[in-house]
């Protein structure tokens, strides 16, 4: 388990558009997909990483709790499935009826929209206001695995609830901090240094 830093994306980054098949239905998803929406909440997951499993429960209830306002949320894997086959869509879609996710889970096979988004980590977190501008990546909360901290969401929460209430999100921001995602032999970002 190598601990991993969110990048930082600059905030006020226009959200990179992606098409990506939902692993329980085969639609295609992509920022259109949430086009009614004031918000959206685009995580960076797997479905093995131990800093993952932490928070999961924490992802489904962000899920419920918000399905009736105006996010829009989707989980998107890009891990490689030769390294660690248990981050396959069979696996996502296992996990996500597991925990009754209220959004889509995606598979990024080639990798290209978490190297468009700088994701470094899992979980990594950006949220998009309703002009698809960045006003927050960062953590979810101070909850590590180990560290006694429970896992409340707060950081994450009160960004979400500014943005829809349509007030500034403070740029104060925590990274987020995770397992490294797993990169194809080859294919490594140069955004690393």
């Amino acid at each position: 388990m190598v601990k991993t830093a969110s990048t930082m994306l600059p905030l006020g980054t226009v959200a990179p558009d992606f098409s990506l098949p939902d692993v329980s239905t085969s639609t295609p998803i992509r920022l259109a997909t949430f086009s009614d929406k004031t918000a959206l909440l685009v995580i960076f997951f797997c479905q093995h990483c131990p800093f993952v499993k932490h928070v999961e429960q924490q992802l489904a209830q962000i899920g419920r709790d918000y399905q009736d306002q105006s996010l829009g949320i989707v989980a998107i894997s890009a891990n490689d499935i030769i390294s660690h086959p248990t981050d396959d869509p069979a696996h996502l879609q296992a996990m996500s009826d597991r925990l009754g996710f209220a959004f889509p889970v995606c598979y990024d096979a080639t990798q290209a929209v978490a190297k468009a988004y700088t994701a470094a980590c899992t979980p990594d977190f950006f949220l998009f206001d309703g002009d698809r501008h960045l006003v927050y990546r960062g953590q979810l909360d101070d909850s590590r695995p180990g560290n006694n901290k429970p896992v409340t969401g707060a950081d994450l929460r009160q960004a979400i609830d500014q943005v829809l209430r349509g007030e500034a999100v403070s740029p104060d921001q925590k990274p987020s901090i995770g397992c490294n995602i797993k990169w194809t032999p080859g294919n490594e970002p140069d955004y690393f240094g």
